[in-house]
């Protein structure tokens, strides 16, 4: 027998026993679920229903009528003429997602507004968050996700609200390591920074930080020459430092959410072993990489030792956790703020900037600009009840 398509969409006041009685008025009839979704906003529920009749549609309308009026909700059935197949959507679907604090409707709909324009379609909109901000999610398709992503930056400025791109499937819930960066990341401001104030020497670090960011000199070469300055500071004064910096808002909530939900989290740093140190034991991290302060009869030498994490060696150390936890390159997260992220957020699945400077962002696969550490599992995919949770 012939089939026909119907959509069936019922509205109304959410109570218990709404879908299983929806269903099995659907029970009655000879019909296969082809589609279903339903939602509950502020107790209001919609459920729709796609599915292939093989019978007569006026029957099946008249038991949904019934079954709806006796919930006190409405019903609509849409019949497809001559049994028509419905067309089927076309292109790549992504994940958008837009944090805001908070999140207006004029913002939201300019980012709607330039989704339309170029064709695509917004197949679902969800709210993941309300707090520390408006976090919503939309599955949108599109014929090219690179230009969405494209046009959607271009909205992010002009809205100022902060929209993340990712391809949807199973790849994204299929990330299982994520590395932060230290500085301004984890943690609030620079490390080395609280080092030279101790020290007296912070106006001549700074400049030379000043250099290095006007490109005159590379990290490792303004690394040692800042490291240099710190000569003779005493271990206590370094331990003191360590115990004066402070995480980034939302940064326990961060950790704690990944790894209650199986993910191996770590640091990857240009800054110190002496502060990964302290934030391993502290957050209970996985792993972590940093550089090496030299240290004799109590004293800093000016030096460093071992390997030098720079910005090549971020990217290495990424890669070389992620061999040790049989993860995936592909299922990765990298977060970072700095120019010497750059390399290992493009070598991560994912990578994320984080209230970054201009290179980082312009090499990054998103941005997040609000500050909140825990905003980024928003990017992930996580929801605030999940949070919530994994503080349990």
């Amino acid at each position: 027998m012939r089939s026909t398509s119907v959509l069936i969409t019922i509205t109304g006041r959410d109570r218990s026993g709404v879908t299983a009685a929806f269903f099995a008025a659907l029970a009655a009839h000879d019909v296969d679920i082809r589609d279903v979704e339903q939602v509950v906003v502020r107790n209001r529920l919609l459920l729709a229903v796609l599915l292939d009749l093989r019978g007569d549609p006026s029957a099946l309308r008249g038991s949904v009528t019934q079954a709806a009026q006796a919930l006190g909700m409405e019903a609509e059935v849409v019949v497809a003429d001559d049994g028509a197949e419905p067309t089927r959507p076309r292109g790549a679907r992504s994940h958008v997602t837009l944090l805001g604090r908070p999140l207006r409707a004029g913002a939201f709909s300019h980012v709607a507004g330039r989704i339309a324009e170029l064709g695509a379609n917004i197949e679902s909109v969800v709210q993941l968050s309300t707090e520390p901000v408006s976090a919503v999610e939309m599955i949108v398709r599109s014929s090219d996700p690179k230009e969405l992503q494209a046009v959607l930056m271009r909205a992010a400025d002009d809205t100022g609200v902060d929209i993340a791109v990712e391809a949807a499937g199973l790849r994204r819930r299929a990330k299982r390591l994520v590395v932060l960066d230290v500085d301004s990341t984890l943690i609030r401001g620079e490390g080395i920074d609280v080092l030279a104030a101790r020290a007296g020497v912070g106006r001549q670090v700074a400049a030379i930080t000043e250099r290095a960011m006007a490109g005159e000199l590379d990290f490792a070469t303004s690394l040692r020459e800042r490291v240099a300055l710190l000569a003779g500071l005493s271990e206590s004064e370094v331990h003191a430092a360590r115990d004066a910096l402070r995480l980034t808002p939302g940064a326990r909530t961060f950790v704690r959410t990944l790894r209650a939900l199986g993910y191996v989290v770590g640091v990857v740093s240009g800054g110190f072993t002496v502060f990964t140190d302290r934030f391993v034991r502290e957050l209970e991290l996985d792993f972590a990489a940093a550089n090496a302060l030299q240290v004799e009869d109590g004293r800093l030498t000016g030096r460093l030792v071992g390997d030098l994490v720079d910005r090549a060696g971020k990217a290495h150390a990424l890669a070389r956790f992620a061999e040790r936890f049989a993860v995936p390159m592909a299922q990765t997260v990298a977060v970072g703020d700095g120019a010497n992220d750059i390399d290992m957020l493009e070598s991560a699945g994912l990578g994320i900037a984080f209230n970054a400077k201009a290179a980082l962002r312009a090499a990054a696969d998103t941005s997040v600009n609000v500050p909140y550490l825990d905003t980024v599992l928003f990017v992930l995919g996580i929801s605030g009840e999940e949070i919530a949770e994994a503080r349990v």
